[in-house]
């Protein structure tokens, strides 16, 4: 008799850990020949709040961390995935991809998560400034991350769209709750294998499954999610951006070729900042006619 293949179970990620979603389903992924590649977990709104009460946790420690940290943890996801790209490329391919594009895909994501952890320690000098006053004060900006933010992943790409998303809201501070590619999952769930074999803290990334239908309305009406990036084309955008003016959540649709130049760049960081304005006084010295 033939050895039956053992089929990887991909279950969702949440708070540094791989639970089964709560509800118990699934839903099947078939290849481009129609065979089963894999049962993926279909992820139930009380997942989505579990995942982001794990983000709340986890955002002050890891938006405290100094910059050039975050710059050293995101170039170790860049590690991890070079070591398995073998994986993450016969995934793709298994997925309908060719060979080629697969291949493309999986360096170009590497590539991406290289470029953010150069600019973790260098955008705040770009972002920022000493604003000029007509007072005897100085006058500082700085950019402070925005907080949990939720991410609804690009459809057609399993690896690529993700990637160039999550990594400049990582590093800016920010933590992400993230909603993969529905029909190209697996390469998600493998790319959460990676963070969590990496340095990256539990519940810093959290990466859940499942039909948007479902889960657009929590995504957009929760009141602990800071802000909302929607790197797919949905019928939904409308009635999800109405949402989040409700709850005044930021909301950022990008509708991109994730492979381009311009797919990348200091504003997908400076998107997930708010800035902060302090003043502060200019001490006289030396009494009379001193200087400052």
């Amino acid at each position: 008799m033939g050895r039956l293949e053992v089929l990887k179970t991909y279950k969702i990620y949440i708070g540094g850990a791989f639970p089964r979603t709560e509800s118990g389903r699934t839903y099947p992924l078939h290849g481009k020949k129609g065979d089963l590649l894999a049962n993926i977990c279909l992820s139930s709104r009380k997942d989505v709040r579990n995942a982001v009460v794990a983000a709340r946790k986890a955002f002050g420690g890891w938006s405290e961390k100094t910059a050039f940290n975050r710059g050293q943890i995101l170039y170790r996801i860049a590690e991890m995935m070079e070591g398995r790209k073998a994986q993450l490329m016969e995934e793709l391919v298994a997925m309908g991809f060719t060979k080629v594009a697969a291949e493309k895909e999986v360096l170009l994501s590497i590539d991406r998560c290289i470029y953010y952890a150069g600019w973790c320690d260098k955008y705040q000098a770009v972002v920022s400034s000493v604003n000029p006053v007509a007072s005897a004060h100085f006058n500082f900006t700085v950019a402070e991350p925005t907080g949990v933010v939720a991410i609804i992943a690009d459809e057609k790409t399993g690896l690529l769209g993700l990637v160039s998303l999550l990594l400049p809201i990582l590093a800016g501070g920010n933590t992400a709750v993230v909603l993969a590619s529905q029909s190209l999952a697996m390469s998600s769930i493998t790319l959460a294998e990676i963070i969590h074999s990496s340095d990256v803290p539990g519940g810093v990334v959290n990466i859940l499954t499942g039909d948007l239908n479902e889960l657009a309305e929590t995504f957009s009406t929760h009141m602990d999610i800071n802000a909302l990036a929607l790197s797919r084309s949905t019928d939904l955008k409308k009635k999800i951006a109405e949402n989040c003016t409700v709850n005044v959540k930021r909301f950022f649709s990008y509708d991109k070729n994730w492979a381009d130049a311009s797919a990348q760049g200091l504003h997908f960081i400076s998107d997930f900042q708010e800035y902060k304005t302090t003043w502060h006084p200019i001490e006289k010295i030396g009494g009379a006619g001193g200087g400052y």
